[in-house]
């Protein structure tokens, strides 16, 4: 059975391998296709694409990318596919993105800093000066810090919403991602819908709306959701004329739990999404 993973980060991001890395890590779980879906950059594209040509592998990497926006003030990520990562209008407004939580990040630190907390931008950066830095390169900070010893007592106590150092990501309505996907790309897919902590009412109103504003699909599944709740969503897939789709959300060592095809060992999504998906794209 051909298994793939539509939901993969990289070091271009706030993942832990490199986009060839990662690519032989897919390789070697003998994985159909994966999506290079990193935060607000499509930076890792090319070379993920360039080392599975040089290595004359059959896997097949989905450009991708996952958008950071805001949905009644709930921070929702919208997966993007077959994104033209090679647009320059479309790095241009994915740089301003960059700039701005560049700016969030630096006003972090200083938050931090002013509590003795020595974070800083290279700390963050790790080596990878062209990294995205997210919530889970300051909670591995913290971690390396032993300010805290794992990654959900970070984001407890210093990095969700309603604490202290935590400052909002510049706002992108999740409408305005779809319509940026849709204008640079070919689908759009709510990620990990259940993370979101809403109830099924509030879900649904959302992902209705979402369909009315041009939204493609629901990732249905993922490592963080179970067999029940895959089942709900893709009765609202159903509902609502939307594609499905599945993928580990791998980061490496950010992640340790979760393995890039099989997430926490039970995850299986066979390549009958990414068929319906590229059918999907045929049309547009």
């Amino acid at each position: 059975m051909d298994l793939i993973d539509m939901h993969v980060h990289t070091t271009t991001s706030d993942g832990s391998f490199t986009p060839s890395e990662v690519c032989q890590l897919a390789i070697d779980k003998k994985l159909a296709a994966i999506a290079i879906t990193d935060h607000d950059t499509v930076d890792g594209i090319a070379e993920a694409l360039s080392y599975v040509k040089e290595h004359d592998s059959t896997l097949e990497v989905i450009p991708g990318i996952e958008l950071s926006s805001i949905h009644n003030g709930t921070e929702i990520h919208m997966l993007g596919f077959y994104m033209d990562y090679t647009n320059s209008l479309l790095n241009e407004r994915l740089q301003a993105v960059k700039d701005a939580r560049l700016k969030r990040n630096l006003d972090m630190c200083k938050l931090f800093q002013a509590d003795g907390i020595e974070m800083t931008l290279d700390k963050l950066q790790a080596g990878h000066p062209d990294t995205v830095i997210t919530r889970a390169h300051f909670a591995r900070v913290l971690i390396e810090e032993g300010i805290c010893t794992n990654k959900d007592q970070a984001f407890k106590k210093y990095l969700n919403p309603n604490c202290k150092y935590y400052i909002p990501v510049p706002d992108m309505s999740s409408i305005e991602a779809i319509e940026l996907i849709s204008e640079f790309g070919k689908a759009s897919f709510i990620a990990h819908p259940y993370q979101y902590h809403m109830n099924d009412r509030e879900l649904e109103e959302m992902i209705s709306l979402f369909a009315s504003k041009g939204l493609t699909g629901i990732e249905v599944y993922h490592s963080s959701t179970n067999s029940y709740d895959s089942g709900k969503l893709k009765n609202l897939a159903e509902k609502y004329n939307l594609l499905t789709s599945g993928g580990s959300d791998f980061h490496g060592v950010i992640k340790p739990d979760i393995s890039i095809g099989s997430g926490r060992g039970d995850l299986r999504v066979t390549l009958h999404h990414l068929t319906r998906l590229k059918e999907f794209c045929k049309k547009k």
